[in-house]
């Protein structure tokens, strides 16, 4: 007999309506009520030839944000061959099984445990299967099924901006696109109207309107206008459910903001202005500014302004500050308050960058008249010419009038005036000035070959106000006179030939005049008169400016004369006429046969008339004996002896002690050695004199070094600086007394002054112990010790 085993599953069909709730404990026995429970049956026994279909499922939906408190339930899973003894257990495995999901074991009931979001996860895939409890073998295949999670309206329409941003130009037409807002809802749309968002306008109503399905913004209202109000706060709603009523909304905010556009003309506050500026007021500076508003901002309240009429067209200029857009008035000429004291001007203010779509609102300019008052100041004198040119003769008289300047006073009042020269102009002080009527004359000679041009600057200044003074150049140019005779060219020394023949040229002459000539310069040459008759060469005057100085004779002797001065007198055609007397010389020399000067010395000749024998050999004894005498002169000076240092004996008073020495100065560094001034310690006894022969050779004894003693340093430097400085000391080699002894020596004093009372007491015998140095003292003393004791 073939057996038929069935597995039934029974869900719960979850409605969006109503559901089906037990709990666990009470539907463990039994089947869901009023067909709610879906049968599915296992392949029969009996029917060997096909293939067992194991499980059938069919997909389930499940409520989403379940608020119960008790467990949702899902559905039922039963088998044919659950006899109801307990002996299968259910088992439930896939996506949140044993934790979201759970199933009853022994009865195959599903539950959730936890409140589900569809937009979390919309499909759950679960895996059902029943297995022996006491064997642990399946009594069924394992098999999916799919609980897909209902939608339900529970999110509201987002935004994708919290703030929206938007400009657009004023003055623009009605509909003109503003922006897009998007709002995005997370519930399903492909169910119900959950997700069905429509637009509408909260708040920026009548300016602005939104469409309900693009939630595109457009303008609502025509010819809104910038300058009255510039931003605008628009808040859109968007609500599911496709608007009706329970849906959900969500809002944003559209911040707009009106563009500027050249809408607006140029306009001048008052129709008239006033300024004032004072006559002395330099060109080019600005005495006033003027500005017309513009509600209009950027580019589009650029003004341009400019002068359209009036009387001080050419006498002022407008120019326009860029950073303020004002208009700033400036002096383009010098102002005279004694000519015109008022100007009337018409200034116009227009844009730069007008737009053709409003010139229907009227001309994009204004105008404006604006008065300037000149103001009267106390002017220093005007001169009656920017400059003066004078010209004067170089032979005027000193004191002589050469011109005139004049200078007045603008003002009304008409100061008078006075004048003077600027002495940094005429260091010379060539030329004075009348300070009462301005005529300048000269103070000292003028010479046009010295200097051509006298540049000198006048000063009118008010007698009763100095401060107020005027310049004036004034260019002096000396004029020319016939005052400088003609003179050479050059300096002319020529030469003419031994054997040179009758008139044969042999210098061209030329000659320049200083002074200046119109007509231009035509000097004559000739000889003096007293060189024209007996001249051994004549001049010929070649009418051009030049001469040509020939030979009158053949033959030339240079033993006779060796060189001739021919005097040549230079006149000019100018009035006066001068004239000078320029001399060429002429040498005598030897030429070959070609004319080549060869030599032009005299060669020395011997003439019988000579000195005589005699007279050549007491010349010859003459310079012999000279010769003999500085030979022996030196001789005798070098074998003289030294002078004692004291020449009698008993003369031992305080002397200037004469050693014949002078020495080379500072240029001789042989006869002492200056290191020793300087440095007392570097005293070396055994260094002599390198300027002459040592008397005696012998090795001296060596003596303690003496402390430096900077006392008598610094005094001897004082002295030496004192008598330096002196004005009074003798512009000559002179011995200066210093009367410094010093201090501190061994020897104390060595002054007789002091030792003339008791002279019969003293001990010279240890001058001997102080070396070689004071061997003439030891000496000496020692002598006059023993004539006493004697």
């Amino acid at each position: 007999m073939r057996t038929y085993h069935c597995f039934w599953l029974l869900f719960w069909a979850g409605q969006p309506h109503q559901s089906f709730l037990t709990s666990l404990s009470k539907r463990t026995s039994g089947f869901p009520e009023k067909g709610k429970v879906l049968v599915l049956s296992g392949n029969s026994r009996r029917d060997l030839n096909r293939s067992k279909r194991s499980w059938m499922w069919n997909q389930f939906f499940l409520l989403e944000e379940y608020t119960g408190t008790d467990y949702q339930y899902v559905g039922k899973l039963h088998s044919d061959q659950d006899k109801g003894d307990g002996s299968l257990k259910y088992i439930l495995s896939g996506d949140g099984a044993g934790d979201l999901f759970i199933i009853n074991e022994n009865t195959g009931d599903i539950q959730a445990t936890k409140r589900l979001d569809r937009e979390e996860k919309p499909v759950y895939i679960l895996r059902a299967q029943a297995i022996n409890r006491r064997t642990g073998r399946p009594v069924e295949p394992e098999s999916e099924f799919i609980i897909k999670i209902h939608d339900i309206n529970d999110n509201e329409p987002m935004f994708t901006k919290d703030v929206y941003n938007a400009s657009i130009p004023e003055m623009s037409d009605v509909g003109t696109f503003v922006v897009q807002v998007t709002a995005t809802d997370a519930d399903d749309p492909t169910y119900g109207n959950s997700a069905k968002v429509v637009y509408s306008i909260l708040q920026g109503q009548p300016y602005f309107s939104v469409e309900s399905e693009t939630g595109i913004i457009k303008t609502a209202l025509l010819n809104m206008d910038r300058e009255n109000r510039e931003q605008y706060q628009v808040v859109i709603q968007a609500k599911d459910m496709g608007g009706q009523m329970g849906g959900l909304s969500g809002t944003t905010t559209v911040n707009i903001t009106l563009t500027d556009v050249n809408d607006n003309p140029p306009r001048f506050p008052q129709s008239t202005y006033q300024f004032r500026a004072p006559e002395s007021t330099p060109p080019d500076s600005p005495i006033g500014r003027i500005k017309a508003n513009d509600a209009d901002v950027d580019e589009n309240a650029e003004i341009e302004y400019s002068i359209t009429e009036g009387d001080g067209y050419d006498m002022f200029g407008i120019t326009t500050d860029k950073d303020t857009q004002e208009g700033i008035i400036t002096v383009k000429k010098a102002l005279d308050f004694e000519n015109k004291n008022l100007y009337i001007l018409k200034v116009e203010a227009t844009n730069t960058h007008v737009d053709p779509r409003f010139l229907y609102l009227g001309p994009f300019k204004d105008s404006a008249t604006v008065r300037i008052q000149v103001e009267d100041v106390d002017e220093p004198p005007v001169f009656s010419r920017p400059a003066y040119i004078i010209e004067v003769k170089e032979d005027v008289p000193i004191n002589s009038v050469i011109g005139t300047v004049t200078a007045q006073d603008p003002d009304a009042a008409k100061n008078p005036v006075k004048y003077s020269v600027d002495r940094h102009t005429d260091m010379d002080r060539v030329f004075n000035i009348n300070s009462g009527n301005g005529s300048i004359f000269t103070s000292k000679p003028l010479d046009r070959e010295t200097l051509l041009w006298h540049n000198i600057t006048v000063i009118a200044a008010e007698i009763n106000n100095p401060k107020q003074s005027n310049r004036v150049p004034v260019f002096i140019k000396v004029l020319d006179v016939n005052d400088n005779a003609p003179e050479f060219a050059m300096f002319y020394e020529t030469f003419v030939c031994e054997n040179a023949k009758a008139e044969q040229l042999i210098q061209t002459l030329s000659a320049v005049d200083k002074d200046d000539s119109y007509s231009g310069h035509q000097f004559s040459f000739s000889l003096a008169p007293e060189a024209a008759s007996s001249s051994n060469f004549t001049l010929q005057d070649n009418r051009d400016n030049t001469a040509g100085i020939f030979t009158r004779k053949t033959r030339y002797n240079r033993h006779e004369m060796s060189t001739y001065l021919l005097p040549v007198v230079i006149s000019d055609n100018d009035y006066p006429i001068q004239s000078s007397t320029e001399t060429v010389t002429i040498r005598v020399c030897a030429c070959d046969h070609r004319g080549k000067m060869l030599s032009c010395n005299a060669e020395a000749l011997i003439h019988p008339t000579g000195l005589s024998t005699g007279a050549l050999i007491a010349i010859l004894l003459c310079i012999i004996i000279l010769l003999v005498t500085v030979v022996l002169f030196a001789a005798l000076r070098r074998q003289r002896k030294k002078e004692p240092l004291i020449i009698s004996k008993e003369d031992i008073r305080d002397n200037i002690v004469s050693y014949n020495d002078e020495g080379g100065g500072e240029e001789d560094t042989q006869a002492f050695d200056i290191g020793t001034l300087r440095n007392p310690e570097a005293i070396d006894d055994n260094k002599l004199r390198r300027d002459i022969v040592p008397e005696t050779l012998f090795m001296p004894r060596r003596t303690a070094t003496a402390r430096d003693n900077t006392d008598v340093r610094d005094f001897i430097n004082q002295r030496l600086k004192e008598n330096d400085t002196d004005p009074a000391a003798p512009p000559y080699d002179s011995l200066a007394t210093y009367a410094y002894e010093g201090n501190g020596s061994v020897a104390e004093s060595l002054s007789s002054l002091e030792s003339v009372t008791t002279d019969g007491d003293q001990d010279y015998d240890y001058l001997s112990d102080w070396g070689p140095r004071f061997k003439k003292l030891a000496d000496m003393y020692g002598t006059m010790d023993s004539d006493k004791d004697s």
